[in-house]
């Protein structure tokens, strides 16, 4: 059976979607069977990081009882499927999003992942997102506004019986003001799951003709290989990421020369 994780952070703006897309990628690239599951109904952008915006068939469908979900699973990039939520502000206001639930568990066991982009806030359809998973990982910026809904958002998991396994620190730019990861652990209580720091090559994912999450465009980016490590951390399998070693300065290299002579 899969192990069903929703990526949720209360706050938007956090590069929520960009990391579940990123991290569906790096799974599914080291051999995992991965479905990613586009659950903001009002404000659908996952299928726009992967390029697929253009799917007949969408979870809307499948909410509304008007198709299977079998029908609405494509290929994704790397090897990963994809349900896609759709555009039309139509069809998202009679979407029972309640039902969410009831169609992961139906086909949750052909996966090793199904990861779930759950919309911002705590409304009707966030809780719906959270609920349809086993575990959330939570995302946040280092700054105090992003952390207190972090908070809130884990709490509303937990009331749900979701399990918050971890914390994932986005954009971390390591500045004057920044909280420090150690500290958002200390407050939410949870383990860091990963930092990924401001990389421009994030940004220009989302800039080119084709749209590509960047662990595709630049994989040796170092948000690229922040993404793995988390991938890494979610399976329990090595990703091959070497960590760059810190060149010894000149009076450590200058006292290492006299030890050994």
């Amino acid at each position: 059976m899969a192990k069903t994780i929703t990526f949720v952070s209360g706050k938007g703006g956090v590069g929520k979607t960009s990391l579940i897309a990123n991290v569906g990628v790096a799974l599914a690239k080291n051999g995992f069977k991965v479905l990613l599951v586009d659950a903001d109904v009002a404000m659908a952008n996952l299928s726009l990081l992967l390029g697929m915006q253009s799917s007949p068939i969408t979870l809307h469908d499948v909410l509304l009882g008007e198709s299977n979900i079998q029908d609405a699973i494509y290929d994704g990039p790397a090897g990963c499927f994809f349900v896609p939520s759709g555009l039309s502000l139509e069809t998202y206001r009679r979407v029972d999003s309640e039902r969410l639930e009831a169609v992961v568990n139906s086909i949750e066991e052909r996966y090793d992942f199904v990861l779930i982009d759950a919309p911002a806030g705590i409304e009707k359809n966030v809780m719906s997102a959270i609920a349809a998973a086993k575990e959330a990982l939570i995302i946040t910026t280092p700054d105090s506004p992003s952390l207190a809904d972090a908070l809130k958002t884990k709490l509303v998991a937990q009331r749900l019986g979701v399990n918050p396994i971890g914390v994932i620190v986005n954009f971390f730019r390591n500045e004057k003001g920044e909280i420090k990861p150690k500290d958002i652990s200390k407050l939410l209580e949870l383990p860091v799951f990963g930092i990924v720091p401001e990389d421009p090559e994030v940004r220009k994912s989302f800039m080119q003709e084709n749209v590509a999450p960047v662990i595709l465009r630049k994989p040796n980016s170092p948000a690229s290989l922040a993404i793995k490590r988390i991938a890494e951390k979610i399976s329990g399998k090595s990703m091959g990421v070497i960590l760059e070693e810190k060149k010894p300065g000149f009076f450590s290299r200058l006292f290492s020369f006299r030890r050994k002579k």
